[in-house]
């Protein structure tokens, strides 16, 4: 592919500053060391048919769910605790007749585990924290503790450790319903919103997903409101005699976990001796703060948690349901409300109308060639285009707390603009690097152009210290945080990942950006320190290994490393040792929590299809591991052009909280399937040729 960008480029140095850098324009062949390997015999013809009717299907079931304004989304599935926490919520607010009710309690047992116990992806172990508050959820909603589902919970609970093994987050639902008391949840002070800057601990320090959690909840902490429940509703019956004499030590004996636990102690204390001189001020700056942020947003921070910490917060301060704030937040939670064919209720954690949009226009554009809808798909990718350039975010958000740059980028969602992310924007830049290397003169042209220079610029502003990048802020990886006593969600901080490093340095790639620019230079070096001994990558936002190492490659290939670099070769035998025996790919979320088990499960569309995208970048077009997975994905398509997919392998917080998108086995094997048909049909004119 040539990539098409501008001759010179003026991106931010490492110090800040801006410099020229003069980029060549790839040549459509490249260099000898990046062509694909001839293979030794041609492929048939009916291997060519079939992947144009697979394209061909998978296109069209794709344009048919395009939205009349250009954009495309797709369902966004997580575990039970969305609905188990909507229905403490609405416990706790009074609202257990709306009629989504019942419908969420059928969904939280139907999930139940045959053990008796909740999990939080398909096939995965017991979640004390889940099982929890699905237990406490259906109590509210009149199921018996004798009932048969009921009494395998409790036991599965026991098993699992107890009611005090949930995580902090579970205790303050608990402690709401008067279940645990707040004694038993870590202090979350309001005060902590005054600290400055320079401070070492201070609310930019922490991610952005736990800063919208932690205002609101710390608001929750300073009115502890509580709403009793009848007692034949509660979950008493989970505390065994041990459990009553109350928790148990804390396991993590370290000097830091030691010295947050006294803090926590002494703010504690001084709670209860009325030595908080900063409250009422605090309170105030956290309303502020939080109230700022609903403007241009689909509710705090666009995600489920937030969203209902805040309603809690509002009310807690005094708010009415029929005041315009709290009417907002009711509104924007109601917006991820499902109800599904079968009359379940389920919450959707957020809306992902960018992602899904960047992703699809990426695979009807690499499809247009393909098949016989090609001039159909080109009109679909012009109108996503034009959805995302008017969706571009232009307002200096938390970000620009320690960035200075001209703000410019993505969110994940539809209205976030307090929070573009690194991810997003450099899917878009591709999805628009994509469509202007495909597109003919466009009046769009000009502003795609602008568009990508903006974000290229913020996207190296972006770039950490270590040389890689975070989802939403620079340098946010102050580890020591990981120890307050309510970081047990896994997401305190934002560090470098590989997998958002991979996918900028192919934005990057995209538009002609070569080792030589500084950025890039720092971007390849992290990503060669962060290859594992035995050639994978870690994925933070997709399961796992698989991802992390198909991301890479990508961004190895695009900035042009050459395909027998010793990096690309390692991550090319990672991938192809991780083939299973029937052609495909597949690894279990389980690989958080287990590094073993790393490339390991049940092989699904995704994961083949991004397996099959790695090699292809890395050269493997024509190998028999991209046949294999071509034919595994072919075999399994559906009529209609779709694929089915029960496992979830899109990744919130690791070991905490997980996603299933349910367009991932539709996008992602379109992408693989047109590549490895333009690879096929490259490899026969270098035969000819």
């Amino acid at each position: 592919m040539t990539f098409i960008g501008p001759v010179a480029e003026s991106l931010p140095s490492c110090s800040g500053e801006s410099e020229p850098v003069t980029v060549a324009v790839a040549s459509p062949r490249g260099p000898a060391s990046q062509r694909m390997p001839r293979r030794q015999a041609a492929r048939g013809t009916a291997d060519d048919a079939a992947e144009v009717e697979a394209v061909t299907r998978t296109t069209r079931w794709l344009l048919n769910r395009q939205s009349a304004d250009g954009h495309w989304r797709a369902p966004l599935e997580g575990d039970t605790i969305l609905e188990s926490e909507y229905l403490l919520l609405l416990a706790w607010a009074g609202r257990l007749t709306d009629p989504r009710v019942r419908g969420a309690a059928d969904r939280i047992l139907a999930q139940q585990q045959p053990g008796g116990g909740w999990a939080i992806y398909p096939g995965g172990p017991v979640d004390i924290s889940a099982s929890v508050k699905a237990y406490f959820a259906l109590k509210l909603v009149g199921h018996a503790a004798d009932e048969p589902s009921l009494v395998r919970a409790r036991r599965a609970i026991a098993e699992s450790g107890g009611p005090w093994a949930v995580n902090s987050f579970t205790r303050f639902y608990l402690a709401l319903l008067g279940q645990m008391p707040y004694s038993a949840c870590p202090a979350v002070p309001p005060e902590a919103v005054l600290l400055p800057g320079w401070f070492p601990v201070n609310l930019s320090r922490v991610s952005a997903w736990s800063r919208t959690m932690i205002v609101p909840l710390s608001l929750m902490w300073a009115f502890k409101p509580i709403r009793h429940v009848l007692a034949g509703r509660g979950i008493a019956e989970l505390f065994g005699d041990r459990d009553r004499r109350g928790p148990p030590p804390p396991a993590d004996t370290s000097s830091w976990a030691c010295f947050f636990r006294g803090i926590d102690r002494a703010m504690k204390a001084c709670e209860a001796m009325g030595l908080t001189p900063l409250r009422p001020r605090a309170i105030q700056a956290c309303r502020r703060w939080m109230l700022d942020r609903f403007d241009g947003s689909d509710g705090l921070g666009a995600i489920f948690p937030p969203m209902v910490w805040s309603i809690i917060a509002l009310k807690s301060m005094g708010c009415h349901d029929d005041d315009p704030e709290v009417a907002e937040a009711w509104s924007r939670l109601d917006g991820l409300v499902e109800r599904e064919p079968d009359g379940t209720t389920r919450l959707e954690p957020c809306r992902s109308p960018v992602w899904d949009t960047a992703i699809t226009t990426i695979a009807v554009v690499e499809s247009a060639a393909s098949h016989g809808d090609g001039h159909a798909a080109r009109a679909a990718a012009d109108r996503a285009v034009d959805w995302l350039l008017a969706n571009e975010i232009r307002f200096a958000g938390d970000w620009a707390d320690r960035v200075a740059a001209e703000p410019a980028g993505w969110c994940f969602e539809y209205a976030n603009r307090f929070y573009p992310d690194v991810d997003d924007t450099a899917m878009v830049v591709i999805a628009l690097a994509t469509w202007r290397s495909a597109a003919a003169t466009s009046a769009r042209r000009e502003a795609v152009d602008a568009a990508i220079g903006r974000a290229a610029q913020w996207l190296a502003a972006m770039q950490n210290a270590d040389g890689g990048w975070g989802a939403f802020d620079r340098d946010n990886n102050s580890e020591f945080l990981c120890k307050v006593p309510f970081a047990d969600h896994n997401a305190m901080i934002d560090p470098s990942s590989p997998d958002l490093a991979g996918r900028v340095l192919e934005a990057f790639g995209k538009i002609g950006l070569r080792p030589g620019h500084p950025a890039v230079d720092r971007g390849l070096a992290y990503v060669r320190q962060s290859q594992e001994a035995d050639g994978g990558w870690y994925g933070r936002w997709g399961v796992n290994y698989v991802y992390g190492t198909w991301q890479v490659l990508e961004g190895l290939r695009a900035i042009g490393i050459p395909l027998d670099d010793p990096a690309v070769l390692r991550g090319v035998a990672w991938l192809e040792t991780h083939q299973q025996a029937d052609g495909g790919w597949g690894e279990t979320a389980e690989s958080y929590a287990d590094r073993g088990l790393a490339g390991t499960g049940v092989p699904t569309p995704s994961q083949t299809a991004w397996a099959v995208a790695g090699l292809i970048a890395a050269g493997r077009g024509e190998s028999v591991a991209v046949r294999r997975g071509v034919d595994w994905l072919i075999a399994r398509q559906e009529a209609d052009g779709s694929w089915e997919q029960r496992e979830f392998t899109g990744t919130g917080f690791p070991k905490v909280f997980y996603l299933k998108y349910h367009w991932y086995p539709i996008y992602f094997p379109l992408i693989a399937l047109s590549r490895a048909h333009r690879a096929a049909a490259a490899s026969r004119r270098e035969m000819v040729a």
